[in-house]
């Protein structure tokens, strides 16, 4: 049997794709925006992607980054397809931030280049996220 932790997909070079991300959420119309039930905040991170299912969860891992959170999901960029309607463990962390690992729905899937792609997930639980706000005045007090 081969060693779980070797079968782990990453993405070649992440800064370029997550900045092709964001290029695309730019290009997002105000009337989108203005639909969302939760503030995004844009944060660069490590996803990690698993089956939501514990009789699929030893088939595959697969590393991606965020491009950006919300209390009620989040926007990634994979080195493979993601399954739209899937449901999949994540586990998310970023400049010392770990949000417990949580269970997302894929909503949307779309190819960047051929070792690239953005998934949006709904998470089941809605996470607490610090807004960037309260993190600065937090600063400000240390």
């Amino acid at each position: 049997m081969s060693n779980y932790s070797e079968q782990m997909i990453k993405i070649d070079q992440e800064e370029l794709e997550l900045d092709t991300l964001r290029d695309l959420e730019k290009q997002t119309s105000d009337e989108i925006i203005k639909q969302r039930k939760h503030e995004r905040q844009s944060i660069k991170g490590q996803v990690v992607l698993q089956p939501g299912n514990s009789s699929e969860l030893l088939n595959y891992k697969v590393q991606g980054v965020t491009a950006d959170i919300s209390e009620g999901g989040c926007g990634t960029m994979f080195p493979v397809p993601v399954t739209v309607g899937d449901i999949y463990r994540l586990t998310i962390s970023w400049a010392g931030h770990d949000i417990p690992m949580v269970f997302a729905r894929c909503r949307n899937c779309r190819i960047i280049r051929e070792d690239a792609f953005s998934a949006g997930f709904s998470f089941f639980t809605p996470i607490k996220l610090e807004s960037e706000k309260a993190e600065e005045a937090q600063g400000d007090l240390l």
